[in-house]
């Protein structure tokens, strides 16, 4: 069964609001899933901040196929430039389980330096 896009859109917002709520339990209160800002998009979850780092942006994505990586971590990284945010993460849905904590996160190399030490590094 494929699904229309009112019921990908209606899928997506009920696993960001999971994953929200999973973070705000685990991390702090104040992270919450972000209203829709149109063409200057910063991610799907507000209030998100590394141990050592500023502001984390949260791409969710809950999407049947294989994972596109690539395409995901691009739009993470726009969102993170949007946000003026230190690092952009993708939380995809891992297939055969609800639980938040067991979901995936993509990153590159560059946003776990960042994440881990609180500071952008220069570009290649």
């Amino acid at each position: 069964m494929t699904r229309s896009r009112a019921s990908a859109k209606a899928a997506g917002t009920r696993f960001e609001t999971l994953i929200a709520n999973y973070l705000a339990e685990q991390l702090d209160d104040r992270i919450e899933r972000r209203a829709r800002t149109g063409s200057k998009d910063r991610g799907d979850i507000a209030g998100l901040r590394g141990a050592c780092a500023g502001r984390i942006v949260a791409e969710c994505k809950d999407y049947g196929g294989r994972i596109k990586a690539g395409e995901w971590l691009g739009e993470a990284e726009i969102e993170r430039g949007n946000d003026d945010a230190v690092a952009g993460i993708v939380i995809a849905k891992r297939r055969g389980t609800t639980d938040p904590g067991e979901q995936f996160v993509l990153m590159t190399v560059a946003d776990f330096v960042a994440i881990s030490s609180g500071r952008r590094p220069p570009e290649a």
